[in-house]
């Protein structure tokens, strides 16, 4: 079954970094976006495999993200 979480990605300096916030602790940086997202696929998984093996309850996805336009001052 897929289900679709909510990734948060943010631009450093010299990487990128994301994380999932309905999985505390579930995050991933690579050296650019590309990376990036395929470490936290790998991190979502691996996060969730290691929940089910503990007997843990998978949490179903709540986060919504958006985007505002606002004038700049």
């Amino acid at each position: 079954m897929m289900t679709e979480y909510t990734v948060i990605y943010e631009r450093g300096d010299t990487n990128w970094s994301a994380y999932v916030p309905d999985l505390p602790g579930c995050i991933a940086t690579g050296k650019d976006r590309a990376d990036t997202e395929k470490y936290i696929r790998e991190a979502i998984e691996f996060h969730l495999e290691g929940m089910h093996l503990r007997g843990e309850i998978i949490p179903a996805p709540t986060v919504e993200a958006g985007t505002v336009s606002v004038q700049a001052a």
